[in-house]
């Protein structure tokens, strides 16, 4: 596999995602599906949770970041690789460095949530440091590559990334093969992009959405105008869903493959997340909640629909969302 798309094709299609599953067997968890019958009743449909919060590293990543070592030259693999990323992404690499000895070094940004960096420097990846409001973190990332020998692993535009992300949907698909929705959170698109491929393959008639944050919402704005469309520093507590523009490898996908794209609101997003800590006993992080937050928030309808959503992530920073919220230290109930 190669980061290129293929000439008459898409980048990534459902047999790499099954070439990807092959690989992960018996080193990713397949993850529980939850249903909750309170979220029923608010939404009118029958919702299932695909639990990624579950997944090592508490994210979907560790998915894409270890079949994307798995595919290294064995020079890649003696040179190390370096990972460019805000949280989960970070752990992700590092932890499938760990477990495949390679090296990893990792570009974060200085504002990046502590409990994600705390965790990737325990994997034992080397931390890079860099200011997002003054610094391009592809251009740095690609000139340390450069001057060191590394090997990029980026977040989403890669096609053994996006391959192994889009197993998650195939397994919630294999066990409930006639959604009719499937709600997948969205940064730089590769989950999505992902989840939409083996959608196409398993379920054709399900509908994809892809949700961003209200704040970040250049897939939405991307897909509605067919243009790759960006967004600088999105102020949003969905720090997973930061990524400037969709992909050049996700973006044709999602257009080809996804029914339309949503932008949730930061307190819906807030509330949504905590009613689901609450009532369905199970951490998520804020950009986890997002495909929740749209629809329980009334962003689409599916009452009567049988809906998937795709729960992202787990890594929730309690301390920086009490900070950025100081009330939810008193009262976090919705």
């Amino acid at each position: 596999m190669t980061d290129e798309t293929v000439v008459g094709r898409l980048a990534v299609e459902f047999a790499d995602i099954e070439a990807a599953a092959r690989r992960l067997a018996g080193v990713a968890h397949r993850t529980p599906v939850l249903r909750s019958r309170s979220f029923d009743q608010l939404t009118g449909a029958q919702v299932y949770f695909k639990c990624e919060n579950f997944q090592r590293v508490g994210a979907f990543k560790f998915r894409g970041a270890y079949n994307a070592l798995t595919l290294l030259q064995p020079a890649q693999r003696a040179a190390g690789v370096l990972a460019y990323s805000s949280g989960n992404h970070a752990q992700a690499v590092a932890l499938a460095g760990r477990e495949a000895g390679v090296a990893v070094t990792i570009v974060m940004p200085m504002d990046a949530p502590a409990v994600k960096r705390a965790a990737a420097q325990g994997y034992g990846a080397t931390i890079v440091e860099y200011d997002p409001a003054t610094t391009d973190r592809v251009v740095l990332s690609h000139d340390l590559a450069a001057r060191h020998g590394l090997t990029v692993i980026p977040p989403f535009d890669h096609r053994a990334v996006i391959a192994g992300q889009g197993t998650a949907a195939m397994e919630l698909l294999q066990e409930q093969s006639d959604l009719d929705m499937l709600l997948v959170p969205c940064g730089g698109g590769g989950l999505l992009a992902g989840s939409a491929v083996a959608a196409h393959a398993l379920a054709p008639a399900c509908k994809v959405v892809g949700v961003e944050p209200a704040a970040g919402d250049d897939g939405k704005r991307s897909f509605e105008s067919g243009v790759r469309q960006s967004v600088q520093h999105p102020d949003t507590i969905a720090d997973g869903a930061r990524a400037p523009m969709l992909g050049e490898l996700t973006f044709p996908i999602i257009m080809r493959h996804v029914h339309t794209m949503l932008a949730v609101e930061d307190t819906a997003l807030l509330r949504t997340m905590f009613w689901i800590w609450e009532r369905m006993k199970t951490v998520v992080e804020p950009t986890g909640a997002l495909g929740a937050a749209a629809l329980m928030n009334g962003m689409i309808g599916a009452r009567g629909m049988r809906v998937g959503i795709i729960l992202s992530g787990g890594n929730a920073e309690i301390a920086g969302l009490t900070r950025r919220f100081p009330a939810l230290a008193e009262s976090p109930g919705v």
